[in-house]
């Protein structure tokens, strides 16, 4: 399952190569054979091909291996037909609208290309950028739900205490393997993992294999684990930096999971990685005011003093939020408008899947819902002069826009801009669920789930076809966190039922 790119001769660029033509057409027409069953017309440049995309990944669905070599990032694709949601204003939207994938990158999109490449049916589609999430503890893939009635307070006792305490390198390795495919699965293309699994480094390396492995587009936050002479948090960022993550031209990038100290931040910047902090206290950030500027993501901040809110923005500071475990497990009210006032968009996270579904549908929907709830309350109070309630399109950007920008890879993603790279999603508009679409941003944030991720490329690279994940052993992922799982209760001392015996909280 670990990517893998085999390499390409160069060649003399085709008559219709994108770098050749602005607008992203061909100079000639192209053949076309009648579309496959899967929707896919398999068309190579200069001519028919005999082995198409779509029959690749059935063929990986079915056996569980790679896609194979003639998936390389040198083909081109061209989704026809689709409702566009480029999410980039220079670009504009699309009703109806084709999208150009060359390689790895967005070559084009407009109405009506015409390109030599295999062209897949959008016509019932939306074709969006992939979400991103800018914080979630991927290490916690097996204890998925364990905790569902858990407040804060049970979390910190029983999984990063109790749990992570017993946690071995091969169920952090699960761990960010099986939750990063449900994030692939979901849509999200793009998760920054906020791996305080560090108990040691075979546990830090065994976190970014399981990331490497799954083919998803990552932002590695290294991060402490339980304290013990095996945990080199947080020098060992430099072996990391060197070690896996010497160029940023790759899909796993490099940050620092901290805490609020200044000293931790600046081995983080020593090495070139952005921060990552939770914040849910007031003045907690005074001890470290002269240290924060715009490589710094806060996340949480429900209880952030209006002075600390004035220092994240004048220092360009980013803000996280995972509105959902905020309400459930008592962090607070979330901060969504606090930020909006303060001219900052946050982007959303999932934070746990202990007890939250690790996709950004119910995030769009809980942010969209609770501001206006709030706004509007204020509002039959009779208070003047309110901000602006949220849209629809305003929380898809949250999900994308903001995401990559604070992740630090808005040059590279959230927005379907010809140059960036293709981290592109597919959602079905012929579910049961949202026909008819009479509103595309409506539908994604107010109808969809997972259920309508159709298709999903990241890096350019097939990974969901046709709504299965594609080059996985499902099976063997299925055996490994179901073993992982059972370690850990079993060393964790829990009574193993699915009934609800591991862990009540609350």
């Amino acid at each position: 399952m670990r990517e893998h790119v085999p390499p390409h001769a160069p060649g003399p660029p085709q008559d219709d190569s994108p770098q050749r033509n602005a607008d992203g057409s061909g100079r000639g027409g192209i053949s076309r054979r009648d579309f496959l069953a899967s929707g896919v017309a398999g068309l190579a440049a200069g001519g028919v091909a005999s082995w198409t995309m779509a029959e690749e990944a059935l063929a990986a669905q079915r056996t569980g291996g790679s896609i194979g070599p003639r998936a390389p990032r040198g083909r081109r694709v061209l989704l026809k037909g689709g409702c566009v949601l480029s999410l980039d204003p220079q670009v504009g939207d699309f009703e109806t609208a084709d999208v150009l994938i060359d390689g790895s990158r967005i070559a084009a999109v407009q109405p009506n290309l015409k390109a030599s490449a295999e062209v897949i049916d959008a016509s019932n589609m939306i074709v969006m950028p992939g979400f991103v999430d800018t914080h979630r503890h991927m290490w916690e893939g097996p204890l998925r739900n364990i905790l569902p009635n858990g407040l804060l307070s049970d979390y910190n006792r029983d999984i990063t205490g109790i749990a992570r305490s017993v946690y071995r390198p091969e169920d952090a390795h699960v761990g960010g393997l099986v939750s990063a495919l449900g994030a692939i699965n979901a849509g999200v293309t793009t998760v920054l993992d906020w791996s305080h699994i560090g108990n040691s480094p075979e546990h830090t390396d065994a976190a970014i294999e399981g990331l490497r492995e799954s083919g998803i587009r990552s932002v590695y936050a290294f991060g402490s684990g339980t304290a013990g002479p095996r945990n080199r948090f947080p020098q060992d960022i430099r072996r990391l930096r060197a070690q896996y993550f010497s160029s940023d031209d790759q899909l796993l990038t490099l940050a620092m999971a901290a805490s609020v100290d200044a000293a931790h931040w600046a081995v983080a910047r020593e090495v070139g990685a952005p921060v990552t902090v939770h914040v849910n206290g007031a003045n907690q950030l005074v001890p470290v005011t002269a240290a924060m500027g715009p490589d710094v993501t806060y996340i949480h901040c429900p209880n952030v003093t209006e002075t600390e809110w004035q220092t994240i923005a004048h220092t360009g500071g980013n803000v996280s939020i995972a509105c959902s475990i905020e309400m459930k497990m008592g962090h607070g009210v979330p901060p969504v408008q606090q930020a909006l006032d303060h001219g900052i968009r946050p982007s959303l996270s999932v934070d746990v899947e202990t007890e939250m579904p690790g996709e950004f549908f119910t995030q769009m929907r809980a942010v969209l819902t609770l501001q206006r709830m709030l706004l509007l309350a204020r509002q039959r109070a009779g208070e003047p002069q309110l901000p602006p309630l949220l849209t629809v399109r305003d929380v898809i950007e949250f999900a994308t826009v903001e995401g990559a920008r604070d992740n630090r890879l808005d040059r590279k993603i959230g927005t379907l801009t010809p140059g960036k790279e293709a981290d592109v999603i597919l959602l079905r508009m012929d579910h049961i669920n949202v026909m008819p679409v009479n509103n595309a941003y409506g539908a994604v944030v107010l109808g969809m789930d997972t259920s309508n991720v159709d298709t999903v490329f990241i890096g350019g690279t097939l990974r969901k076809w046709q709504g299965k994940l594609v080059g996985v052993d499902l099976s063997r992922v299925n055996r490994l966190v179901h073993r992982s799982r059972d370690y850990v209760v079993s060393k964790a001392g829990w009574p193993k039922t699915r009934l609800g015996g591991y862990l009540q909280g609350h």
